[in-house]
Parts: C-alpha cells; sequence; structure tokens
C-alpha cells in the first residue's frame, strides 16, 4: 500500500512536470529586466532563409512575459499575408505565471480580416490575428509563425529593444541565403551599453544579445531609429512581386524602379491633354504652368488609400486618375508628372518616408526605404516639391510631414538621392502685433494680428478650415492663461503666394486683472506665454532633440486705465544658450502705456542626456518670466 501512494505522487509530480514550463516561470525573470519593464522578452528568435532571388522563408519565434495591462499592447500576434506572401504556419500558447499552461491557439484559432483602414478603396493584403484577453497577469505567450515569400526585396530589421518598457532576456537573429545574392546591411546605433554579437560569413548574418533592459521613454526623447541599436537590411540582387531586380547603387535602383515600375504608367486621355495644354497656353515660365498644373490636379482630385498591385509601389495609371478623379500618393504624383510633362515642365517621381517626426532613407544602405511619394520639379540647382495628395497645400510648399529628410529621386536615367526643404528658425517666423486696453474692473479689451512662415505657417493655415465653434474652441485652448476670454471678430488672410498666414482678432476678458487692496495685478504679456517645462528627470538616460526650431516675436502696447500708474513692473530678461535664446522688454512709455517687446529663439538640435537640465532650466525661466505680474494702482 505505503509503495502505491509513492508511485501515485511521482507519477502525480511526474504529469505536473511536463504540463508545465519552468523556463517561462515569472521568478526565472531578473528583478533588474523587471526593473521598468510592462514587458520582457524572454526569447525572440528569428530565421531568415533566403533560398533564391524570389524565396525567402521567415521562421519566429517570440515567448513573450506580460507583467501588467500596459504591456499588452506589445504582444505582437499578427501576420499580414497576400498573393505572395503565404502563411505556412502560425500557432501560440499562453502560460501563468508558473509557467503551467493556460490554452492553446492554432491557425483557426486566429482571426483573418482584410487590413483595409476604411478608405482604402482596393485591398489585396489581409491579417491572421489572435484577439487574446487575458485573465490575470503576469502570463507568457509563445508564438510562432513561418512566413514564404517570393517578395526578397524587403528583409525585416533587427534590434535587441522591442519597445519603450520592454526587457530583453534573449533576441537572435540568422540570416542564411546563397552567396551570389549578396546581404547588405547597416549597423545604426551600436554602443558598448548593448553587448551584441555578430558573425557573418559569406552565406550567413548572425545578431544576438541578452539581458537588455528597459528603458524608460523620456521627453523630447529622437525618434527610436536614432536612439537604440538597429540592423537594417537589403540585396544587391532582389525579386519584387514577380519581377527580378538588381541594385548596386541607388542610379541603378532607380533605372529600375523607372523601368519596371514607372514606365507605361502616365498614359491620358486626349481631351485631358488638349484641356492642360489650354490651361497654360499663355505661360512660358516651368514654374508658373506646373502652379497652374497644381491648382487644376487639386481641383479635380481627392485622396484614397489604394492597397493592391505591386506591393504598393506601382502607382495607378494616369488616364485612370483622370477617370475617376481619386488615387493615393503614388497615383496622384503620377498623374501630376503626367499632366506636367504633357505641358512640357520636367518633373520626377520621388519616395521618402512622410510622418511627422523626421524618419530617413539611410543613403550608405541601397535598398528598399520610405513609405510616401512626393513629385520633384528642377528649380535652377535646387528642387521645388509637390505634396498631390494635399486639396489645401500652396504650390511649392512642404511642410513637417516631409521636409528636412532624404528622398529617393527616380529619373529615366537612374536615381538619386537628395535633400528636401530645410526650415531653419528664422524660417519658421511667427510675429505678434497688436495692443490692449486695461480697465479699472480688470477687464481688458484687445487687437491682435499673427503673421506666421514655415513650418509655423503649416501649423496654423488649417485654421480657416475649421468651423467658427472650434475655431473659438481652438482660441480658448491656445490662450488658456486668459479666463473668461470671448471673441468679437476672427478674421483669416491665407497668402498662399507668400507662405504667409494672417490671423486678425479682437477680444476681451473679464477679470484679467486681480484687485488686491484697490491694485490691479496682470502679466503683460498676455498672447504669448510660453508655459512649456519639461519634467525634471532625477537620472537623465536618454539624449533629446529639438526637430523643428523656430522663431516667435511679439511687441503689444498696454493702456492703462485712466488715473492710474505703475506701482511695480518686472525688469525684464535676456538668455542665450545653444538651445535658443529669449529677451522680454517692458517699457513704460508716458506714463500712460506699457511696451511688451519679446523674442524667443528655439534652435532645433540633437544633445546629450548630460545638458538636459541645463534645457529645462532654460525653459523654466523663459516660463516664469513671461508669467511676470505688473502692478498698476490710482494717483
Amino acid at each position: 500500500m505505503k509503495s502505491t501512494i509513492i508511485i501515485l505522487f511521482s507519477l502525480f509530480f511526474s504529469n505536473l512536470f511536463f504540463a508545465q514550463k519552468s523556463e517561462y516561470t515569472v521568478t526565472t525573470i531578473s528583478d533588474s529586466l523587471k526593473n521598468n519593464a510592462n514587458a520582457v522578452i524572454r526569447l525572440s528568435d528569428i530565421t531568415i532563409t533566403i533560398s533564391s532571388q524570389n524565396a525567402m522563408i521567415i521562421t519566429t519565434k517570440v515567448v513573450t512575459t506580460v507583467l501588467n495591462e500596459f504591456g499588452l499592447r506589445n504582444l505582437n500576434l499578427s501576420e499580414n499575408y497576400d498573393k505572395n506572401r503565404k502563411v505556412s504556419k502560425i500557432e501560440a500558447i499562453a502560460y501563468d505565471a508558473f509557467g503551467k499552461e493556460l490554452k492553446s491557439f492554432r491557425k483557426k484559432d486566429f482571426k483573418d480580416v482584410s487590413v483595409a483602414d476604411g478608405i482604402s478603396i482596393f485591398n489585396d493584403n489581409r491579417v491572421l490575428y489572435l484577439d487574446y484577453t487575458p485573465t490575470v497577469y503576469p502570463f507568457t505567450m509563445v508564438y510562432e509563425s513561418q512566413i514564404e515569400t517570393s517578395n526578397t526585396a524587403f528583409i525585416p530589421s533587427w534590434s535587441p529593444v522591442d519597445d519603450y518598457y520592454v526587457s530583453t532576456e534573449n533576441t537572435k537573429l540568422t540570416i542564411s541565403f546563397k552567396p551570389e545574392l549578396k546581404v547588405n546591411f547597416k549597423e545604426l546605433n551600436f554602443s558598448k551599453k548593448y553587448l551584441i554579437n555578430k558573425t557573418s560569413t559569406n552565406g550567413q548574418i548572425n545578431f544576438y544579445s541578452a539581458n537588455v533592459q528597459a528603458s524608460k521613454k523620456e521627453e523630447l526623447a529622437p525618434v527610436f531609429s536614432k536612439v537604440f541599436p538597429l540592423v537594417i537590411f537589403g540585396l544587391d540582387k532582389f525579386h519584387l512581386e514577380g519581377i527580378n531586380g538588381v541594385a548596386n547603387s541607388w542610379n541603378e535602383m532607380g533605372k529600375w524602379f523607372y523601368d519596371n515600375i514607372l514606365n507605361g504608367t502616365t498614359e491620358l486621355p486626349e481631351e485631358t491633354k488638349v484641356k492642360v495644354k489650354n490651361l497654360v497656353a499663355n505661360e512660358t515660365d516651368p514654374l508658373k504652368k506646373a502652379e497652374i498644373i497644381y491648382k487644376y490636379v487639386q481641383d479635380k482630385t481627392r485622396y484614397v488609400s489604394i492597397q493592391e498591385g505591386i506591393g504598393g509601389w506601382k502607382p495607378m495609371n494616369a488616364k485612370d486618375v483622370d477617370k475617376l478623379g481619386y488615387g493615393d500618393c503614388k497615383a496622384l504624383t503620377n498623374y501630376t508628372r503626367a499632366l506636367l510633362n504633357e505641358v512640357g515642365v520636367q518633373s520626377f517621381y520621388s519616395r521618402l518616408y512622410g510622418q511627422n517626426t523626421n524618419k530617413e532613407i539611410y543613403s550608405d544602405l541601397v535598398s528598399f526605404q520610405s513609405n510616401h511619394v512626393i513629385l520633384a520639379i528642377p528649380n535652377k540647382n535646387d528642387y521645388l516639391w509637390l505634396e498631390c495628395t494635399s486639396q489645401i497645400q500652396p504650390f511649392g510648399f512642404q511642410g513637417g510631414f516631409t521636409g528636412n529628410r532624404n528622398a529617393f529621386l527616380i529619373k529615366p536615367d537612374g536615381g538619386e538621392i537628395v535633400r528636401t526643404k530645410t526650415f531653419d528658425e528664422n524660417d519658421n517666423l511667427k510675429q505678434i502685433k497688436g495692443s490692449y486696453k486695461i480697465s479699472d474692473d480688470g477687464k481688458i479689451t484687445a487687437t491682435l494680428k499673427i503673421e506666421s512662415f514655415g513650418l509655423q505657417y503649416d501649423n496654423q493655415f488649417q485654421k480657416e478650415r475649421l468651423s467658427k465653434e472650434d475655431q473659438i474652441k481652438n482660441y480658448k485652448e491656445e490662450y488658456s492663461n486668459i479666463n473668461n476670454i470671448s471673441f468679437s471678430k476672427i478674421n483669416f488672410i491665407n497668402d498662399k503666394n507668400k507662405i504667409k498666414f494672417t490671423e486678425e482678432f479682437e477680444l476681451e476678458a473679464k477679470n484679467y486683472a486681480q484687485n488686491v487692496n484697490g491694485k490691479l495685478m496682470f502679466a503683460i504679456n498676455a498672447f504669448d506665454q510660453s508655459s512649456y517645462v519639461p519634467k525634471k528627470h532625477r537620472t537623465r538616460e536618454l539624449p533629446f532633440e529639438i526637430e523643428s526650431g523656430y522663431t516667435d516675436e511679439e511687441e503689444i502696447t498696454v493702456t492703462l486705465p485712466y488715473g492710474y500708474v505703475v506701482e511695480a513692473k518686472p525688469n525684464g530678461a535676456e538668455l542665450k544658450t545653444e538651445f535658443g535664446s529669449y529677451k522680454i522688454d517692458f517699457i513704460i512709455s508716458n506714463n500712460k502705456n506699457i511696451i511688451c517687446k519679446r523674442k524667443l529663439i528655439i534652435n532645433k538640435g540633437f544633445y546629450e542626456s548630460s545638458k538636459f537640465e541645463n534645457y529645462r532650466k532654460f525653459r523654466e525661466t523663459i516660463a516664469k518670466t513671461d508669467n511676470s505680474k505688473v502692478v498698476i494702482s490710482k494717483t
């Protein structure tokens, strides 16, 4: 009997052992990796096998321990597929904190949906994804997939860092390939902080890293690709949606792109050719012709997302855009190019990254980079750039979405990397002029005129498209330092030729000045206060970046109530730092007026973490000085 009990206990513990995965228990995660982490990547093992120019298999195994609900965003349980990308395997298993299996999922458990975004009218792409709702934290998810594709133009990038607030126990990437294909790669931000092992042979590349601690997301941190280690890849000999390609240089890739992707896409109906030629009939200046055509495209077309065909890279035929009146960035850019060609204006289809945070094409790695298309028109020794998806953008104006970055120009005889328009702090100018009167009950009545240029124009000019209600709401948020504000007049002048946006308005606000024992106290600088102060860090880890510099200038005349004089006023201030400069003066005129003159310049720049506290103090001083109070009293 005793021996029977021992056997039963042995079987029980044996079954328990096999039902659990000891390597997935949360207790085995070191405290250093739990620190600041919402999730821990226990293992990321990616193997890429490129057996030929048109055959690639991507095998993935990712084991993620999600410590709390914030870590759910780092649980990627999905794969995209289309006619040239097959999901041959996809499965997952969830484990509890002790490594006990909670539930397993097979391919049939993954939802199969279109990736249409609501504005896409054609879409070949679909996604398999697991909609998993945990019942307990922490838990561990083991995810495995295998992708087979003929498109070898896009090799996944690799980083030992998954995201902010995510630690990594082990991560590795293996790329095996035929030597004649030649896999090129570029390493970014490698440093002693991250221990990365790399081996590279004639037919295989390996990257490995372990015990990478989570990083906090700090204010003003640069984009991921400027801070954390990253490796991006490209093939000299690639395959894209049924077409083989060879690109040892950007010039060679541009020639391939023009011949295989753009060729045969610019045909236009005869009536359209006649129409646009008539539009520019009396014009000889190429840029003025281009401006007329750009306006024609803006009036005729609208932007929609179209994701089909050659991997989202081949534009819709120009004649189809002409007929339908819509297209995506590729289609509308190509259509504009076709129209310009018809009236004798040269232009170049250009690819880049379109987003408000600057992301670059790396010119020293020839590969398929970018996600957006714009048009370049030669202009002396430079280029004028057209955003063809916008119905409101001024001709030749680039905003923060495509400015100050590399673009890949595609020409009939080849391609090249060029820089788009760069805006400095002098270009991004805002000028405020105006006046306000203050009454003896603390009410102010003001008239203001604001002119914005450069990226400041880009931030402001769409105000004119808002409803009256939204305009007022916007201004109340903009002047949140003024309570009880109301507007009696709002007027806009959008000068698209000078790229200048003018705001004119009249306002009043009760009780702006506080009555303190019969004296009035108020902030003189009412309309251009900078309240932004970065948060203080006990220890700053990451560098910080000011992506766009700017200049704010202001001159406001304040008229005092009858019988009042200035009893006390601030002395003004002047600061000069590597981050920019600030100067403000408060000038008394005829004992009836106070003139506030202010100029703030913020410099664009990339700065080491050790300088963050100096920048924070710079902004703190500005915020305090901008809110300086004056005291006036009756004579």
